[in-house]
Formats: structure tokens, sequence, C-alpha cells
């Protein structure tokens, strides 16, 4: 395998987790952030593992700012339409 074909493989595997995290729900996202966390504290896994850990750590945690920045917004609304009212 070439350097070129491995880093294919990456690319193509970051979008598969991509889309992946991207269907979880705010509460999954955060058990599996959890998780990632703890198994990175508790230390014995390789370079390699620990990277792709924190990799999939960042993205658990982006998605659920995206959650969180949406419950923001509808709440923004709802007060908005209240006070309208």
């Amino acid at each position: 395998m070439t350097a070129t074909d491995n880093t294919a493989d990456k690319t193509r595997t970051s979008k598969n987790i991509a889309a992946q995290i991207e269907q979880l729900s705010y509460e999954q996202a955060r058990e599996e952030l959890v998780a990632v966390v703890s198994k990175l504290e508790a230390g014995g896994a390789s370079l390699e593992e620990s990277l792709a850990l924190w990799e999939r750590g960042e993205a658990l945690a982006q998605r659920c700012e995206e959650w969180l920045d949406g419950a923001r917004k509808r709440l923004a609304a709802a007060q908005a339409k209240a006070e309208a009212e």
C-alpha cells in the first residue's frame, strides 16, 4: 500500500465516521464522548489508537455543540414569541 492509498483510506474512513456521528442524538453523542474520554484517561492505548480516539472525541464534542446550539436557538425563538404575545 502506498502513502497515497493510505491517505485515501483515511479520508474515506473520516467521512464515514463523520456521517455516523451526524446521525447520533445528543444523548448518544454525549455518552460515546464520555466513553472516549475514559479510554484516553485510562491510558494503555497505542499512539495511533489514542489519536483515533482523540479525533473521534473531537467529532463527538462538535456534534454535541451542534445539538446544544440548536436547542439554544429554539429556546430563544420560543422566548421571543412568548414576549411578543
